[in-house]
């Protein structure tokens, strides 16, 4: 019945950081940023997904920081990031360019990734030219650019109005999602993971989802129904890479095949067989892989050695 953040142990149990500073959004707004690693090791800035925090991405922290600097931060109302008055695809987007400014160095570029809410982060960022300035490449895991309401398949019913309305009630709740419990373990894994999904990604996931606050929960959720960044995915031109999994119920796979379609320098499509929503925790080996194979190719040797 604990109301604990993340799990304390275990590869999903997230490792302390280096260093930890705050960024400033352009309303006011302040993030909670962590850093990894050493100075001089190529840059990953990594930005999590709705109802999540830095710790969902412990397992790649923990296998990127040996030889990268990783930036991780909370999305506001997230993790230890406060809440914000404003909630929209464009607050997204001021904190991630807040975050580049604040722990890169002018003319620094990194790798950014995002997962989910963090994946629109980035879409949302692409024209920004701090953005520009920054991003030397891309990965976008387990999201979208619009329908995710009417393309969900959290519910099982057929497409259609009926389904729309009933998932946007669902994902829109205010209803408190109280303690870790089994029952709602596997009420998560049902929505959010793949059937073989073991005990401790379920756990993990678990303690994050329900210590995001009720209210936090609640808004996002609303500007989520309605996003549309279609327009916003063809302003992406670095080189960008898109995973997604075969089972996953939230953001279904038609989505990761349409952004890697629309994508204007998609440098690759891996559709992870079996897995959910949640890959980072589910298949964190793919997505670790995916990160390193994008800093190796994208991130040059004067860039690596700053």
């Amino acid at each position: 019945m604990s109301r604990l953040t993340h799990v304390t142990a275990g590869r999903y149990a997230p490792p302390a950081a280096r260093r930890e500073l705050v960024a400033e959004s352009a309303d006011g707004a302040r993030l909670h940023v962590e850093v990894h690693g050493d100075e001089g090791a190529p840059a990953v800035v990594l930005a999590h997904g709705w109802t999540c925090s830095t710790a969902f991405w412990a397992a790649q922290i923990r296998e990127l920081a040996g030889d990268h600097r990783v930036i991780a931060y909370d999305q506001r109302g997230h993790g230890r990031s406060p809440a914000a008055r404003t909630h929209s695809t464009t607050a997204l987007a001021d904190d991630l360019v807040a975050v580049l400014g604040a722990a890169l160095a002018p003319g620094e570029r990194a790798v950014v990734a995002g997962h989910s809410m963090g994946g629109m982060t980035i879409m949302a960022a692409a024209a920004r030219p701090e953005f520009t300035e920054h991003a030397a490449a891309a990965l976008l895991c387990s999201t979208g650019s619009g329908r995710l309401v009417a393309e969900s398949r959290v519910l099982p019913l057929r497409p259609g109005r009926a389904r729309t309305r009933l998932t946007g009630a669902v994902l829109g709740a205010r209803a408190p999602l109280g303690p870790v419990t089994p029952v709602a373990r596997k009420i998560l894994k049902y929505a959010t993971m793949g059937p073989g999904s073991a005990p401790d990604k379920v756990e993990a996931c678990a303690r994050i989802v329900h210590a995001c606050p009720t209210r936090v929960r609640h808004a996002w959720s609303q500007v989520l129904a309605g996003v549309d960044l279609d327009a916003d995915v063809a302003r992406l031109t670095v080189p960008t890479a898109v995973i997604g999994g075969t089972h996953d119920r939230l953001t279904p796979l038609v989505h990761a095949r349409r952004l890697a379609a629309a994508l204007p320098n998609c440098v690759g499509l891996t559709e992870l067989t079996g897995m959910g929503h949640m890959t980072p925790i589910e298949a964190p080996e793919a997505v670790t892989t995916a990160v390193r194979e994008l800093t190796s190719l994208y991130l040059d040797q004067k860039e690596k050695s700053l």
